[in-house]
């Protein structure tokens, strides 16, 4: 039976930067639009935890059913552990999408945009194939495709809209730079777990690519998005301040390119989620400030 510790350390908080930093950015070129509401920007990061939170449940019960998590390195995993039962934690994430589902049902009841329920639907889909399902896209090497799409572009849009009701050019460029962020987020996990996923018949993008050009692509992943949060700029000139993530950004990239492996990568990917979680706080207190 697993402790209440033991369920949240399954619920991986460590990774829930990447569900607030596309909803303070959003936010924040809602606020530079004019538009800023506080009661629907804490509806939207209700909404972001909530799917991150349903999708770590739904990956650690897909995965350990499949015993793709019987060898792993970095945080605990309740089914293939044995502290959980699977049917019990894939009650918890069905549990965690309601509350998204709710929370995203007043959300858009507030906007008046009801089509977003759509969005919402298609985003708890998802959230679930992403490992569950007879063909889940992560084993396809997708997933990062999904992070980009969901946790960059639908987060950040989505946020900005339902505040602004309109998608701006500081929102999109914002939208892209967290996704990115959110991706190497996920690439970092997955050339940690290359070799497990190898046997495991996981063919995730890391493996795809290869450990030494996913490894590349992380570098790119984290560097990107300063270019496109300077760019900001031409609407605030206050949006420069994500080029104080540049030091951060190296300090990151150099044990990934220097070849650091298994549990090394552990600083990294949660340094990661920190670099994150700064890049949507410190763009979005520029975009802001440009109000």
């Amino acid at each position: 039976m697993a402790t209440p510790a033991e369920w949240v350390a399954g619920a991986r908080p460590r990774t829930l930067p990447a569900a607030a930093a596309p909803v303070l950015i959003g936010s924040g070129a809602a606020a530079l639009a004019g538009s800023f509401l506080v009661g629907r920007a804490l509806l939207a990061l209700g909404v972001a935890l909530a799917l991150q939170v349903g999708v770590n449940y739904a990956n650690d019960y897909s995965d350990g059913i499949r015993g793709t998590d019987l060898d792993r390195v970095g945080p605990l995993r309740l089914t293939a552990s044995g502290i959980a039962r699977p049917g019990q934690v894939k009650t918890a994430a069905f549990a965690a999408f309601g509350v998204a589902g709710v929370l995203g049902l007043l959300l858009t009841w507030l906007s008046g945009h009801w089509w977003l329920l759509a969005v919402g639907a298609v985003c708890i889909l998802a959230g679930w194939y992403y490992t569950g399902g007879k063909k889940p896209y992560g084993y396809a090497g997708l997933g990062e495709v999904g992070v980009f799409v969901f946790f960059g572009l639908v987060a950040t849009l989505g946020t900005t809209f339902t505040q602004a009701g309109r998608i701006t050019g500081p929102s999109v460029l914002g939208a892209v730079g967290v996704g990115l962020i959110a991706c190497a987020l996920l690439m970092v996990n997955n050339v940690r777990d290359i070799p497990t996923d190898v046997v495991a018949g996981k063919r995730t993008l890391a493996v795809r690519l290869g450990d030494a050009r996913a490894r590349r692509a992380y570098v790119t992943m984290v560097g990107l998005p300063l270019l496109l949060g300077a760019l900001c700029a031409f609407w605030s000139p206050w949006a420069l301040l994500v080029l104080l993530l540049g030091l951060p950004a190296v300090l990151l990239s150099l044990p990934v390119l220097a070849g650091a492996r298994g549990r090394l990568l552990v600083p990294v990917l949660a340094g990661t989620g920190m670099y994150e979680l700064a890049y949507g706080v410190l763009l979005a207190v520029g975009l802001a400030l440009g109000a």
